[in-house]
């Protein structure tokens, strides 16, 4: 059977075989923090609508006094400065039997050399060169421009900082094996899914609520 995997998809699914049951194969949705969540969009939406040149001033007065610093920051970044490919791209790439794709924040040149944005308002990933995020979006990228010249750049506003992944054609076939290879774990499992033993309840076992899913769960 042919998926179309996203970056949260496999991360699901390395976290917990049984969240990614619940979520993507059974499409039992679960609340999240409304806060957290209209701060990146509006985050993101404003980004958007920046590089693409569109008239903004109003967006930028509704802004909390949180958003505007941030937006700020991120605003004075060298890479807004850069020709814009475009913001909020969709794009995929067919690895094997199956599409991996996703949205990218925004994709933008430097002379021969593109740069891949993406806005972290929450969580950075910590090993960021392996992120599936960065290898999928990588990777379509390269396919789709039909170039290696490509530059992984994660915007941590939180914390100031950034994350830059350089990439080559050895690193490109690292990322396709570990696709392949995660791929393979989620046919094998939707074939005949097994009993999980819950990771939240062995690491954190008085707080039930670690996992939005839990209490459906045991």
């Amino acid at each position: 059977m042919q998926h179309q995997f996203s970056p949260n998809m496999l991360k699901t699914f390395r976290e917990c075989p049984r969240k990614f049951d619940f979520r993507y194969l059974q499409n039992i949705q679960m609340p999240v923090n409304d806060d957290i969540f209209e701060f990146g969009k509006n985050i993101h939406a404003l980004a958007s609508y920046y590089l693409k040149k569109e008239f903004i001033d109003k967006m930028e007065k509704s802004l909390t006094a949180k958003e505007f610093e941030v937006w700020l920051y991120l605003k004075s970044c060298k890479y807004f400065a850069y020709d814009v490919i475009n913001t909020e791209y969709n794009l995929s790439v067919r690895i094997g039997n199956h599409f991996f794709g996703g949205r990218l924040d925004a994709l933008v040149k430097n002379e021969n050399k593109y740069y891949i944005l993406d806005y972290k308002t929450g969580t950075a990933p910590k090993n960021a060169k392996y992120d599936y995020q960065t290898m999928i979006y990588i990777l379509a990228v390269s396919e789709f421009f039909k170039t290696n010249n490509i530059t992984f750049v994660y915007l941590d506003l939180k914390n100031r900082t950034e994350t830059n992944i350089e990439f080559n054609e050895v690193l490109g076939q690292e990322y396709k094996t570990n696709l392949l290879k995660i791929s393979e774990e989620i046919e094998n499992y939707e074939s005949a899914p097994k009993k999980i033993e819950c990771k939240n309840l062995e690491t954190n076992p008085k707080n039930i609520f670690s996992c939005e899913y839990l209490t459906i769960c045991y």
